[in-house]
């Protein structure tokens, strides 16, 4: 076996499995789960007719590349979205189909990451995180660096507290913004900061956006990383790759499907990785993508739902608990008034609520954990169920004194 994989940790899901083990919950209260970021809202039926309608698709192999009409489809969504006037998106060089988010972001670093090196290469990420970073790192032979995301830093990566001596071993960094699990934005100043950085440094930066159509002001949606770089002038966005999925922002989790657009040269050795690695999107996949790509209505029709949740759970939590509505993302990051395991444990056993310790999204890094004390509460049940755990949870707190 790759001795690598004894590095790897168990997943935030499993060590939940293990903290309510053998806990029963009340048998008359409905189990209400906040703990998975999984869409629950209904996916769109006319990309579902999509797939449908395209299933003789599936007597022919699918190219790594996508079809021509999914890659076009591709390449004018970011142009739309992030306004990219100054510089093409060429669908042939700056674009390559995802089977979602999570299968690039962990192959990115298998293909890109060089171990020939006198020091073991350095990965820069979040901390708390999306566990992906970090088995990315660890599988492609690299040292996860984790920098903190705190109250102080606003919930945002503060890039001025990275020393000198650890740029200079970076060769990739995971940003995700908005941010899992705090929905905290990292500003256009901080994005072409870091551009800057990578610039002079020559490192990659991997950009999770899958929750960047999430987001409660209407008029003020998050900015992007090649929307930046556009601004910036940065000829064929090199050194920066932004990755998008269908998951969040048209409900299709279980669709599997999104994208990596960016940096041209980075791409073309990336897509001869994954001829070999084998991820091409079945045709009747691609087609229902290219609809869902090409279609806003059932966005703005998924963030006012959101925004009513919002709204009604944290009217009814703000009184007994520390949280703040985000910026974007489902979810909620409020500190927990006993450790976050007790917290959830507890809360599950007398109110039949899930949610997701803060420790298990994060690790100690300068002798702090920032997910400590804190839960994440994913928004993404009916309103309804959402009213109903946030009045349970009201309960449980109160009963604390």
């Amino acid at each position: 076996m790759n001795p690598r994989l004894a590095g790897l940790q168990s997943y935030p899901f499993e060590k939940l499995a293990q903290l309510i083990h053998g806990v029963t919950p009340p048998p008359g209260k409905a189990p209400v789960r906040l703990s998975v970021g999984e869409p629950q809202h209904a996916a769109p039926a006319f990309v579902l007719e999509a797939l449908k309608s395209h299933l003789a698709g599936l007597s022919r192999y699918a190219l790594t590349k996508g079809s021509p009409n999914l890659r076009q489809t591709i390449a004018e969504w970011p142009t739309r979205r992030f306004h990219l006037n100054s510089i093409a998106l060429d669908p042939e060089r700056h674009v390559l189909p995802l089977a979602g988010t999570r299968e690039g972001l962990f192959s990115i670093a298998q293909a890109m990451i060089d171990r020939n090196t006198e020091s073991p290469p350095l990965m820069i990420m979040p901390n708390p995180f999306y566990q992906i970073y970090e088995g990315a790192a660890l599988l492609a032979g690299a040292q996860p660096y984790f920098l903190n995301t705190t109250e102080e830093t606003e919930f945002r990566m503060d890039f001025s507290r990275v020393p000198e001596r650890i740029w200079e071993r970076v060769q990739m960094i995971y940003i995700c913004s908005p941010g899992n699990p705090t929905g905290s934005l990292l500003s256009h100043e901080d994005l072409a900061r870091l551009i800057g950085l990578a610039q002079q440094h020559d490192f990659i930066i991997a950009s999770d956006e899958c929750y960047s159509e999430i987001y409660l002001d209407e008029a003020n949606p998050p900015a992007g990383l090649l929307q930046v770089a556009n601004d910036l002038g940065i000829e064929d966005y090199r050194h920066c790759l932004a990755f998008h999925s269908l998951s969040k922002r048209s409900n299709l989790p279980g669709m599997r499907s999104g994208f990596v657009a960016g940096d041209g040269a980075v791409l073309t050795q990336y897509h001869l990785f994954r001829t070999y690695h084998g991820c091409a999107l079945p045709p009747p996949t691609q087609a229902a993508s290219i609809a869902a790509w090409n279609d806003e209505a059932h966005v703005r029709a998924n963030r006012d739902l959101y925004r009513a949740k919002f709204d009604a759970v944290l009217k009814i939590l703000k009184p007994v608990l520390a949280v703040e509505k985000p910026e974007s993302s489902f979810y909620l990051w409020p500190k927990t008034p006993q450790d976050d395991e007790t917290f959830a444990r507890e809360l599950y056993a007398r109110e039949n609520v899930l949610t997701l310790p803060g420790s298990y999204l994060s690790r100690t890094a300068e002798g702090v954990n920032p997910g400590q004390n804190r839960v994440r509460m994913a928004l993404v049940a009916p309103l309804p169920e959402c009213v109903e755990a946030a009045q349970r949870i009201r309960n449980y707190v109160e009963s604390l004194g």
